[in-house]
């Protein structure tokens, strides 16, 4: 399986999981999630996507600073209805990175480890997405700004010729080159800039 090769220098984000400790998944516990793992999960790579992959790290950055992440002590809320625009894509891969799920989720074991519950819509808050831990007093607000980053300014005429089928020889590689160009640049250029991702402490 063969990835555009910018996928692999995007920042990944390292996470205990107890859950996976526990049950043996993996050693120590400890879960690395790429941007490849989102778009496997999502089925393909676009702004969406790379803003809900970003969106995430910058939160579990600004609420755990150099300790490592647990997955499972996250709670999720969504400004928006689960239906609404794109809420649900992005939240697919939110909960996929921090283990937050609706309720039908995990259980648990015995009162332990649960994962249901911890994913929610139509929340009243500011921001895009609330993210809050579970074991101590701390919540971030994030809002994504893909406007930040544009296009080319050929790749809406060239999507409109394949998707009334009358591209020409060569339109469909052009376009996907400068689709993931422009998802390459939000998440390797502009990664740092706080404009993009904007955060929130609560």
């Amino acid at each position: 399986m063969t990835h555009p090769a910018f996928f692999g220098s995007v920042r990944a984000v390292t996470l205990y999981d107890p859950l996976a400790e526990l049950l043996g998944a993996s050693e120590g516990g400890l879960l690395e999630y790429g941007f490849t793992d989102a778009v496997k999960l999502a089925g393909h790579s676009c702004p969406t996507v790379a803003g809900a992959y970003l969106m995430t790290l910058k939160a579990l950055t600004a609420l755990y600073g150099k300790d490592i992440p647990v997955r499972g002590n996250i709670r999720v809320s969504f400004r928006d209805d689960q239906s609404s625009g794109v809420t649900g894509v992005i939240a697919n891969v939110v909960s996929q990175i921090t283990g937050a799920a609706g309720e039908g989720g995990f259980k648990g074991l015995a009162g332990k480890y649960k994962r249901n519950g911890l994913l929610s819509f139509n929340a009243d808050i500011g921001g895009m997405i609330r993210y809050e831990r579970t074991d101590r007093a701390g919540a971030v607000e994030t809002d994504f700004h893909p406007e930040r980053v544009l296009s080319d300014r050929n790749m809406s005429a060239l999507l409109q010729g394949l998707l009334s089928q009358t591209d020409q020889p060569g339109d469909r590689a052009a376009f996907a080159s400068m689709w993931q160009e422009r998802v390459r640049r939000i998440l390797i250029d502009y990664c740092d800039d706080p404009a993009l991702v904007t955060l929130k402490q609560r």
